[in-house]
């Protein structure tokens, strides 16, 4: 089993696969003190102010004088200045020998307002504010008990609860974004085109806001304020609720090429491993996906600002490289708005996990995108009109970054954890990909493939990764559950909302 990981020659840091003891001898190093697993010690003397080097980039500069066996964590390190968004170089590293996807069709539903394909058949109940959730789902539980056993094609019920529609800066120009992902979220491919919202009456958010005017039909909304009282709400809802299950039940799973199928990559609760192993195997099947044909959209604005970039170097055109760069710039201006910078990314555990700093974070946090050519940039919530690999710009932050991935029409999400996180959506099935052993020990029964092995040396990226494929495949096919979704681990929808709130 290897004991350290170097990744580049130019590194002067290695990492520990497991905790280490002071005196051991690796690396051609000697160790002055005990390292944490996922931790990194010196391979040479690294003066103040000297870089420190891992992924071959500098991660920051030694605030005090290193000596070579010492272990570095992050309140040995200065922060670099972040990579200037002007005049990047664009197509200068542009792969198109991706490896060969072994299968190339998928199960999937049809999507009847054209476009990406479903996953799952499922009932989604839009709201325009949050002020109907509590009769909500008090009738979604009624609706699974009492109307779902009838309707054995349809996998569930989902309301799409959120904290917006109502005290908020409506007209605001930011407002666009939080808008524009409910807007997107009704048109959800896993709802089949089935439209039904539940309004309350004199919220912002209208209806015709939401679904627009054409779609602002009885047979499709329900205003709780025309109801007379509790029983007539929940009367409606259920009415409502059993037309549309029956036509969904008439959905049925048909061989769909993988040009069909778009996919969310995610992680959170990351740590140095991440970068080295669940990352990069993401982004071995991510690799695959896009060669057969298929849609990948990567997010996550301040886990790819310091390595942008690279990122540039992978677009196809200056137009692609410009939006890249426009994303970049309006989030650096979201983050000063609010005094502070993208240092103010990673978490206790981020640390705890061995990542320094937002820079080390970054670059293991874009290995998920793989080597793709990048076709097309999203703004928040924005729908993909391309195929292949695809950045959609989003907070980082795990439960705004999947409800902005699900606007975007993702069918399936990828979320790759080192620390471990039971997060989930209940609108598309995600599947948990742990980067050590360790992780998959503890949580053996909510982690779906350890990429673990590629830490120890017992297997490669590419055998992580095709395995990561075929997973993909299968969940998406509906032959196989992720854990999340077998247990219904449904996170809350937080909408971006970077608009006033009155």
């Amino acid at each position: 089993m290897q004991t350290y990981i170097r990744l580049t020659e130019r590194d002067n840091v290695a990492v520990v696969t497991q905790d280490t003891p002071r005196g051991t001898e690796m690396a051609g190093v000697t160790l002055l003190q005990d390292i944490p697993q996922a931790h990194k010690f010196a391979l040479t003397d690294i003066p103040k102010d000297g870089e420190i080097i891992r992924y071959g980039v500098t991660l920051g500069y030694a605030l005090d004088a290193i000596p070579e066996g010492a272990w570095i964590n992050e309140h040995m390190l200065r922060l670099p200045a972040p990579a200037s968004l002007d005049n990047m170089p664009w197509g200068t590293h542009i792969r198109r020998d991706l490896p060969e996807a072994p299968v190339r069709t998928f199960m999937g539903y049809r999507n009847p307002d054209g476009g990406y394909a479903g996953t799952r058949n499922i009932l989604g109940i839009q709201t325009t504010v949050q002020c109907v959730q509590g009769v909500l789902d008090v009738a979604v539980e009624r609706i699974r008990r009492e109307l779902l056993p009838r309707y054995p094609n349809v996998d569930d019920v989902v309301p799409i609860n959120h904290a917006y529609g109502c005290g908020v800066a409506i007209n605001a120009p930011e407002a666009v974004i939080p808008i524009r992902a409910l807007q997107n979220l009704c048109r959800h491919p896993n709802f089949g085109g089935q439209l039904m919202v539940v309004s309350l009456g004199c919220e912002k958010l209208t209806v015709d806001k939401l679904v627009g005017p054409e779609n602002n039909r009885s047979e499709n909304v329900i205003v709780l304020q025309d109801c007379r009282g509790f029983e007539a709400m929940m009367n409606a809802i259920l009415s409502m609720a059993e037309a549309k299950l029956k036509i969904l039940n008439e959905r049925r799973r048909e061989e769909l090429p993988l040009t069909d199928l778009l996919i969310g990559m995610q992680c959170g609760g990351s740590d140095a491993f991440s970068g080295v192993s669940a990352n990069p195997s993401a982004g071995y099947a991510a690799d695959m996906l896009v060669q057969a044909g298929a849609t990948v959209l990567f997010s996550e604005v301040t886990e790819v600002r310091d390595g942008v970039h690279l990122i540039a170097e992978r677009c196809v055109s200056a137009d692609v490289r410009d939006k890249l760069a426009e994303e970049m710039r309006w989030y650096d201006h979201y983050l000063a708005e609010g005094e502070v910078d993208r240092s103010a990314n990673p978490t206790p555990g981020n640390k705890k996990g061995g990542l320094s700093n937002i820079v080390e974070k970054a670059m293991g946090s874009i290995a998920k995108s793989g080597t793709s050519p990048i076709v097309e940039v999203l703004s928040p919530a924005e729908r993909p009109t391309k195929h292949g690999m695809i950045y959609a710009a989003t907070p980082a932050s795990d439960i705004v970054c999947g409800p902005c991935q699900l606007a975007s029409g993702i069918g399936l999400q990828v979320f790759m954890t080192g620390r471990g996180t039971p997060y989930g959506l209940a609108a598309a099935p995600v599947i948990k990909v742990c980067s050590r052993n360790e992780m998959k020990d503890q949580w053996p029964d909510l982690i779906d493939v350890s990429a673990g092995p590629v830490v120890t040396g017992e297997k490669t990226i590419a055998e992580v990764g095709t395995e990561l494929f075929h997973k993909i495949i299968n969940v998406a096919s509906g032959l196989e559950q992720p854990f999340s979704e077998k247990y219904r681990l449904h996170n809350f929808l937080c909408i971006f909302n970077p608009a006033p709130i009155t």
